[in-house]
């Protein structure tokens, strides 16, 4: 999964709309030029959330991404620095990562369809709990599972929401997803479970009427939804860009002794 690889030096710079990451777009794309739609690279320069939306817009012409911290978290990014470029990017090591696609059938019978790259969630619209049915591969796993919500995320996402949310960190190379609860009343002591890669689950909502419940796809939301269903896309491929020694494995895993 992980590979150095050496790379044109054709870039184009993308940035977040922080002052400082536009500035350093500015100061880069002078420095070695900005080659456009022509680039075989791509560097973002913002945090995490950026470096989504960066990935969501390369999922069709799948350019490799090389991002540098100009935001706050930068789980996903390396460190920024001007100097020597084209050289850490030529001795970058590559993640690569697969989508959850997500169908969301809303209450009027709508299908909604959006790819997530850290996770697909289940979130509960109002002060009432939600209730959610969980089908996995087509067999009824939990009849009834009271909560605020629910989440299905990737490996390269397990140490985002789903971490917050008490779910496991999973390696990049587990070939596994992490269904995990959110905040769940009953059963109570339910912690998730661990899924192949190949499953696809399906969320039911019990009582949608009296507890609404939305579906969110990393940033895409879809509200008022009666059923929700999740498969990994193995068709669609993305990749980022990490320096030699700081690879996305690396950090997954550092991030599991971390206090």
């Amino acid at each position: 999964m992980f590979q150095a690889q050496p790379y044109s030096t054709r870039l184009t710079f993308k940035a977040s709309d922080r002052p400082e990451a536009q500035e350093a777009r500015e100061r880069l794309a002078a420095r070695y030029g900005d080659a456009g739609d022509d680039a075989q690279i791509v560097v973002a320069l913002g945090g995490d959330g950026f470096m989504l939306e960066m990935l969501h817009e390369t999922i069709l012409n799948q350019k490799p991404i090389y991002g540098m911290n100009r935001g706050s978290v930068g789980f996903l990014m390396n460190e920024y620095s001007e100097d020597e470029l084209l050289a850490r990017i030529n001795a970058a090591e590559r993640a690569v990562i697969h989508p959850l696609a997500m169908v969301a059938i809303d209450s009027r019978r709508r299908h909604h369809r959006a790819l997530a790259i850290n996770e697909v969630s289940m979130l509960r619209q109002t002060r009432q709990t939600a209730k959610l049915r969980i089908s996995i591969d087509g067999k009824v796993r939990m009849s009834e599972l009271v909560c605020d919500g629910a989440l299905v995320a990737t490996p390269a996402g397990s140490t985002a929401y789903n971490l917050s949310a008490h779910g496991p960190i999973i390696p990049l190379d587990a070939r596994v997803l992490a269904l995990t609860p959110i905040s769940a009343f009953r059963p109570r002591r339910w912690r998730g479970a661990l899924l192949p890669q190949s499953a696809r689950v399906t969320f039911e909502v019990l009582e949608c009427d009296k507890r609404p419940v939305s579906a969110v796809a990393d940033n895409y939301e879809v509200r008022d939804v009666v059923e929700v269903h999740i498969s990994e896309d193995r068709g669609s491929t993305l990749s980022m860009l990490f320096d030699a020694g700081r690879s996305l494995e690396e950090r997954v895993l550092t991030e599991q002794f971390s206090a």
